[in-house]
């Protein structure tokens, strides 16, 4: 059961990834539904439970829906963008993608949560009921977690696509139900007919993987998630999705949803200002760096200029450029077989971080900070990074979105928050404002940068370059020194914060604004969020806290109450603990598409320890072990980010592969600390009511209520909002307040 519900899970979270652009504030959200919804299953079932009479029927029928579900699920969500309505290379909103993951999730996701209170009940059949025995589950269903993260990680993922993974796991969950219902004997027509029944599926699911009818399925999901358009290549890396689509001998290349590359004919008026005013800036470019995006017009425009000796193209997906030549053009069969052009397959800021080159210019292919992974690049310690590369008339090119008709405080916050991150770095910047994308140039030389209209003209003529846009009048328009001005003012009263890697402020601006574009409705709730503080956060709970501590109520039901606090505040902290950690790895390193699995394995590997060693010694611990506990969750929370602001400033090696383990090791820890609490708040709770599956379903249903309130407001608002730093010392204080009050309430009992 654990192995199925994290292999489920993390195939419908990279499904959910393509289909919201990569976004990896989206995890969170579908975790948290995930989590809401198994509560949901859980906590209903938990109330019947005990007056089923035919137990394994029940987990079996319920087993066999859960699959069904699953793979209808995966298909859904394919189509998602086309049920709502949207283009294939729209982006979809926070909001949307709360309610449209809820709705997909449901079915699934609630049985799944059923099949925790169905398993306990199977268990007490050969087993005394007590709280050790459904500790007892809890650790063998997190121990299947666990499996369940390897699996994926190093079997399902690399070699099997989506819904052959799904069936392979739905064959292994009917036999494991098959030996149930055989060795378990019980005579009856509904034994029999289950017995029949399932024996069907596991021979119609073995035909369909063998016979290739589960391929046919995987292709026709795509053409239909694609809305027709002719998909010429479809592929999971473990970097992300890649899907390329040809029309009339125009390839578009697609990274989870998002356009990266088009090819022969790229969008010529953007490629072209990119690179030529950069370049023409410089007095006499020789050696180029190109952070992603270099293929498909860039490198073609830059190899024009005859002063230029190399260009070093950093690219992390290996498989985007192996479809790039695939699919080959004349322009890129062009720029890429140049003898000048060095393509490196690894992260772009992690070769920044490694090479000992220095550089007349780097130029950032990548248009904004919409995920954590773009965000890498717009960052004050990867500006910082950069400008140790840089010649000392070297400069640094990124662009944003911009517009110069359009005017929002998004837009203005998302500029505002990137330019005031470059000047903490840069002593001279240079923005060049335009429709569509605002061009940030940024030097240590005040001198490059006072560009000169004529000296600029002279280079162009000099070099003999060729182009389409960038001709004398348009540089003379484009670099008219009133637009230096005219961005200012656009600017001015705007944000003044700072983004960085563990606070990415960048990602919530860049959400913002297209959610103000897309979801105009929405823009005060966005503006509500990015109020929130610590001081907020401390003081809504000094509020919470102080009736409490006037009252003091003595009821025996106010313990129990306290406990379910306590472990809904636990299961807040657990989410909001990995998703630090997830958020963490893609903001150094930027591939979590592929380690997700193994972090979440970690996770589940240190809470299947701390459940263990809970229900092992659970009849010699009581109250004051459980208090220990959430000091332990509060030590947790503000000793974790200060090994990440320590470990990741030395994690920019490629080869640094024992600090990237911190990682999971992190992960591994805290999972032992949060699952360390239930096996006893189960005891604790049983102990002052009745009902032990009762009281299994419902702590395991407050677990899980707080893991997706974590994982909603963590994602959504303090991990963008308040970073990695301060939604930990958020989640320190929350569990001081649960420690509070249920020592409180102890004393008074």
């Amino acid at each position: 059961m654990g192995l199925s519900g994290l292999v489920a899970e993390v195939l419908l979270l990279r499904e959910f990834l393509i289909v919201f652009s990569g976004n990896e504030l989206s995890i969170g959200i579908v975790l948290a539904n995930w989590l809401i919804l198994e509560a949901l299953g859980s906590f209903l079932l938990g109330r019947i439970a005990e007056k089923v009479q035919n137990q394994l029927e029940t987990f079996t029928v319920i087993t066999l829906l859960f699959f069904v579900f699953l793979l209808v699920t995966i298909f859904l969500v394919r189509i998602l963008k086309r049920m709502m309505g949207l283009s294939i290379g729209e982006s979809i909103g926070l909001i949307p993608m709360l309610y449209t993951s809820f709705l997909l999730l449901l079915p699934a996701s609630t049985l799944h949560g059923a099949l925790f209170t169905s398993s306990c009940q199977i268990y007490s059949l050969f087993s005394d009921q007590n709280a050790a025995s459904v500790g007892r589950v809890y650790v063998y269903e997190t121990v299947g977690t666990l499996v369940g993260g390897i699996l994926c990680t190093y079997l399902l993922i690399p070699y099997l696509h989506t819904f052959q993974a799904a069936v392979w796991l739905a064959l292994l969950n009917f036999s494991v139900c098959l030996a149930l219902l055989v060795f378990h004997r019980k005579a009856g027509l509904f034994r029999k007919t289950m017995l029949v029944s399932l024996s069907a599926l596991t021979i119609l699911c073995g035909y369909g993987v063998s016979s290739g009818q589960v391929d046919a399925l995987h292709r026709y999901s795509i053409q239909a998630q694609w809305q027709g358009h002719h998909v010429v290549h479809y592929q999971n890396s473990p970097y992300g999705n890649i899907c390329v689509i040809e029309n009339e001998g125009q390839y578009i290349f697609f990274e989870d949803g998002v356009p990266s590359l088009i090819t022969p004919v790229p969008d010529i008026p953007s490629v072209e200002e990119f690179v030529h005013l950069p370049l023409l800036a410089h007095p006499e470019p020789r050696r180029i760096l190109i952070l992603s995006g270099g293929a498909g017009g860039v490198i073609y425009e830059a190899l024009k200029h005859p002063t230029v000796e190399t260009i070093e193209y950093a690219e992390l997906d290996p498989l985007l450029i192996e479809l790039v030549r695939r699919f080959s053009t004349p322009l890129t069969e062009a720029e890429l077989g140049d003898k000048r052009v060095t393509i490196q397959y690894v992260d772009g800021r992690m070769y920044l971080g490694a090479t000992q080159s220095a550089y007349d210019l780097i130029l950032i292919g990548i248009t904004e900070p919409s995920t954590l992974q773009t965000n890498r690049f717009f960052t004050s310690e990867f500006f910082a990074l950069a400008k140790t590369k840089l010649d000392r008339e070297g400069i640094l090119v990124l662009g944003l979105p911009g517009s110069l008709t359009y005017s929002s405080e998004e837009l203005k916050n998302l500029n505002r928050c990137i330019f005031n991150t470059l000047q903490s770095v840069f002593p001279a910047i240079r923005a060049l404002p335009g429709d569509g994308t605002n061009l940030f140039l940024a030097s240590d030389s005040p001198e490059v940068l006072a560009i000169d209209t004529t000296q600029v003209l002279e280079r162009l003529e000099q070099r003999k370059i060729q182009t389409e846009v960038i001709i004398p009048w348009y540089i003379e328009q484009k670099l008219h020194p009133g637009w230096q001005a005219w961005f200012e003012r656009f600017v001015a009263g705007s944000t003044q914060r700072i983004n960085s890697d563990l606070a990415p402020i960048g990602v919530f601006y860049s959400i913002a604004h297209w959610n103000a574009l897309f979801a105009p409705s929405l823009r005060w709730l966005f503006g509500q969020f990015e109020q929130i503080s610590l001081e907020a956060v401390a003081l809504l709970l000094v509020v919470f806290l102080v009736p409490y501590l006037l009252f003091r109520p003595r009821n025996p039901r106010y313990f129990r109450a306290s406990l379910l606090w306590a472990v809904i505040t636990t299961g807040f902290a657990g989410m909001i603990f990995d998703l630090i950690i997830i958020f963490a790895f893609q903001s150094v390193y930027g591939y979590v598409f592929s380690w997700i699995g193994f972090l979440v394995a970690a996770f589940m590997a240190g809470a299947a320890g701390g459940a263990t060693l809970t229900t092992v010694v659970l009849e010699r611990i009581g109250f004051g072990y459980f208090v220990k506990i959430e000091l332990a969750v509060m030590g947790f929370a503000l000793g974790c980010p200060l090994v990440l602001l320590v470990a990741t400033p030395y994690s920019g090696s490629p080869d640094a592969f024992l600090l990237k383990l911190i990682f999971p090791t992190l992960a591994c820890i805290g999972g032992f600390v949060i699952a360390s609490q239930f096996p006893l708040a189960n005891k604790l709770y049983w102990r002052e009511s009745s009902g032990l599956m009762q009281t299994a379903g419902l702590l395991y249903a407050a677990d899980l209520l707080g893991g997706w309130l974590g994982g909603i407001v963590g994602a959504a608002v303090l991990l963008p909002v308040l970073g990695l730093v301060g939604t930990s010392l958020a989640v320190a204080m929350l569990k001081l307040s649960s420690c509070v009050v249920i020592v409180i309430q102890a004393l008074r009992q």
